[in-house]
């Protein structure tokens, strides 16, 4: 699978992301606000997860689609955004992303989001994308905010940094196809 912007192409992972997935990922600025990403992040973190993408990649009905984001000028991994928990039954499912530090505050995230969103409400059918994000995470609200996501509800101290420890509290926000064509 691939999708392309002005300046990026999403696609599908490859054993050969290793080491920019790794270098990216290993930095407690990214890694602080994720759920299930260790710091430090090892090699052998990233070999297990391109292999579960590697699978998925085979399936004839995706439950998840998990985008590396490329800048088209380095040809290589810089981020990732995903689309998971995909029900089809519902048309709901839920995004999550992330970028590496040296490529903040360059719209890159946001020229990716608008790319999945499409693929999400056009390719896909959904009628619904849902986001949790930490509350203390004000760049990743803003943006999906942005977006036209709205707040639907605050779990209090309902998520574990994986790569902390530290438990916090959640924005639960979301979008629906008919405010997404506004």
């Amino acid at each position: 699978m691939k999708l392309e912007t002005k300046r990026l192409i999403l696609r599908d992972y490859r054993m050969s992301d290793l080491d920019a997935l790794v270098k990216n990922i290993n930095n407690l600025k990214v890694s602080r606000y994720l759920l299930l990403v260790p710091y430090p992040y090892k090699k052998k973190d990233g070999r297990e997860w391109i292999k579960i993408q590697e699978k998925h990649k085979k399936e004839k009905i995706k439950k998840e689609y998990n985008f590396v984001i490329e800048l088209k000028s380095e040809k290589k991994l810089i981020g990732c955004i995903g689309i998971n928990k995909i029900d089809y039954f519902q048309g709901i499912a839920t995004i999550g992303y992330w970028l590496g530090e040296n490529y903040w505050g360059q719209g890159i995230m946001s020229e990716t989001l608008a790319e999945v969103l499409k693929f999400s409400f056009k390719k896909l059918k959904l009628r619904r994308i849902e986001a949790e994000v930490l509350s203390v995470n004000k760049p990743s609200y803003n943006l999906l905010k942005k977006f036209g996501f709205k707040k639907e509800g605050y779990k209090i101290k309902s998520n574990r940094s994986k790569a902390t420890g530290k438990i916090h509290d959640a924005y639960i926000q979301s979008l629906l196809r008919e405010e997404y064509k506004k």
